[in-house]
């Protein structure tokens, strides 16, 4: 019969093991991997809330600017995006609709009328969703990488939107997105680094 203390030992072993990452399959960066088997692979994803920290750095300023918060997604087309630090702010994407709520209170607006806005939603939107037309319609697509880490760099097909934003690149591993980057024409840069599931 095992003593109290080996059993306490093996259950910490088995917690631990938990937390490991699974062993290394070679077969899975080996395995071709495009758009159409991110897209589907990005589908089976039902919902999704995870922490979020994003630094942007804007031309006016000297110093760049770090926002913390919550990143949520509910298929088919749910996006909420909750900036809890430095000030509050929500942005809810439904359908068509964005509400934002922040200290100077309540504003919607309708996606489909603003170009620019629509660029910045779909990327990240359309992706989780695996909307593979809509990305092709709105942008120019690049993709690099295996089923364990790759990268997606959209560019923007209508002339509005090109005249601001150069480009959104999506980075990932497996189902899950870790991080955002989207640079513009004048130079200002956002990175969202997706961290980890709100608990």
């Amino acid at each position: 019969m095992s003593s109290p203390s080996t059993l306490a030992h093996l259950v910490l072993l088995c917690s631990l093991l938990t937390w490991l990452p699974a062993a290394a399959d070679p077969g899975i960066d080996a395995a071709p991997f495009d758009v159409p088997g991110l897209m589907e692979l990005l589908a089976q994803v039902a919902s999704r809330k995870d922490h979020f920290t994003e630094t942007k750095t804007l031309a006016m300023l000297t110093q760049p600017v770090v926002l913390k918060g919550t990143l949520a997604y509910v298929r088919p087309d749910r996006v909420e995006k909750h900036v809890t630090s430095p000030y509050a702010e929500d942005l809810v994407v439904q359908g068509d609709r964005l509400t934002l709520t922040s200290a100077k209170g309540t504003k919607q607006i309708a996606v489909e009328n603003h170009p620019l806005i629509r660029s910045f939603i779909e990327a990240i939107r359309a992706s989780l969703a695996g909307e593979l037309a809509v990305l092709r319609r709105l942008y120019h697509i690049k993709f690099q990488g295996t089923r364990r880490q790759w990268e997606l760099t959209l560019r923007p097909l209508e002339a509005q939107a090109a005249e601001y934003l150069t480009s959104i690149t999506l980075r990932g591993e497996g189902d899950r997105l870790t991080a955002v980057d989207i640079r513009e024409t004048g130079g200002d840069r956002s990175v969202m680094e997706i961290d980890g599931p709100v608990s």
